[in-house]
């Protein structure tokens, strides 16, 4: 009999799998690879209140074990989101999660109130931890702002709401907290952590932005830690992001206590990762002697209490 991949990662929001993208790194052309009803969720690119270009380029640069972008977030804004992307990605047999932008607490709410009478959504993911918005107000490193946005945000909706929460703090935890207080239904960790490359030749940086976030395998270690303590420090369901490239890096945030995990640069390397993924945890899953998944959520923390 084969292992059960189902988690409910939210009160009446039961995933047919964990595996789902991070926000930016899926396109609707992905159905020409593979059928995206297979994914446990799709997570779209961030949508913004009104249009936004995003930033001058070169917005991409390839590090060792890693990638730096500077894309800026560009949206066709919120109205041209509903009218023309939202009618295709609803039509998959799997959860829908609509990433949030915005560059004050108004508009993240304003971008949820145009999608509040649209069906097909399944939650919201405020996405306060993009670390290449030039000046843009930093909700993702300061825990008075990112409760203040996400209680407004909690004003707009019943539906969940998940918080992704950037790395470049000195306490996660704290954010995670925050977030919790203010409304959150879960939270997702970690979004990049900001980097910049210099050319030697040009003797200038590379990036239009100058600073861009680092993602990929190199973030992985740090992703793992943050997870570990987030899931030890609140009371709400955790989505692990942050480097996940194949199905051991998937199985690890699982044992670390997340109940789902989102692949993000891994995509653009491997268009096919994501069920690749999915596959390869239900073959450990049966070949470990698990019947479900549920029973290796957060099983490397099992005796923690007595560790000292």
């Amino acid at each position: 009999m084969a292992a059960d991949l189902s988690v409910e990662l939210l009160p009446g929001l039961r995933l047919k799998n964990p595996v789902m993208p991070a926000s930016g790194t899926y396109e609707c052309g992905s159905a020409n690879v593979y059928n995206p009803g297979q994914l446990g969720a799709i997570v779209t690119k961030s949508v913004a209140p009104v249009p936004w270009p995003g930033n001058a380029p070169p917005r991409l640069h390839e590090t060792t074990g890693g990638l730096l972008n500077a894309v800026g977030i560009p949206s066709e804004g919120v109205v041209a989101f509903r009218e023309k992307v939202l009618p295709t990605l609803r039509q998959y047999d799997t959860a829908l999660i609509i990433s949030v932008a915005g560059e004050t607490t108004e508009e993240f709410a304003r971008v949820i109130q145009a999608l509040e009478g649209e069906a097909g959504i399944s939650a919201y993911e405020l996405n306060f931890s993009c670390p290449n918005l030039g000046d843009g107000i930093p909700f993702g490193t300061n825990p008075d702002l990112l409760y203040q946005a996400v209680a407004r945000a909690r004003q707009e909706t019943k539906r969940p709401i998940i918080v992704k929460l950037s790395p470049n703090v000195t306490d996660i935890a704290l954010m995670a907290r925050e977030a919790q207080k203010a409304g959150a239904s879960a939270v997702a960790l970690i979004n990049t952590l900001t980097g910049m490359a210099i050319d030697v030749r040009r003797r200038r940086p590379v990036l239009g932005n100058t600073f861009g976030g680092l993602s990929g395998p190199a973030i992985k270690p740090v992703a793992l830690r943050m997870v570990w303590e987030v899931a030890g420090a609140v009371d709400l369901p955790v989505i692990g992001v942050g480097g996940i490239s194949n199905t051991s890096d998937a199985l690890e945030f699982l044992l670390a206590g997340a109940r789902a995990i989102q692949v993000g640069t891994a995509n653009f390397a491997n268009p096919l990762v994501m069920p690749q993924i999915i596959n390869g945890i239900a073959s450990y899953l049966e070949e470990n002697g698990f019947s479900k998944i549920t029973d290796i959520i957060g099983l490397a923390r099992k005796g923690e209490e007595d560790w000292g």
